[in-house]
């Protein structure tokens, strides 16, 4: 696996774990992220992946997304 990839998987992990404690909205998901070290295109594709891999469910109540665990 290349260098992207694992940087994405990583993040992808930082975001599973901050959800376990509870669901949580975009904004405050990239914030948290970007105190690791993670770039917002890199939140964006875990977020992806985690939502491809069907771990998370989204939902946007007016111009906020709700991101939680399923």
């Amino acid at each position: 696996m290349d260098e992207a990839c694992f940087n994405i998987g990583d993040a992808a992990g930082h975001v599973y774990r901050l959800l376990e404690n509870g669901g949580s909205n975009l904004a405050n998901v990239k914030k948290v992220l970007k105190e690791s070290g993670f770039d917002s295109q890199t939140v964006f594709m875990a977020i992806g992946w985690l939502a491809r891999e069907d771990k998370i469910c989204m939902q946007k109540s007016a111009n906020v997304w709700s991101i939680k665990l399923k």
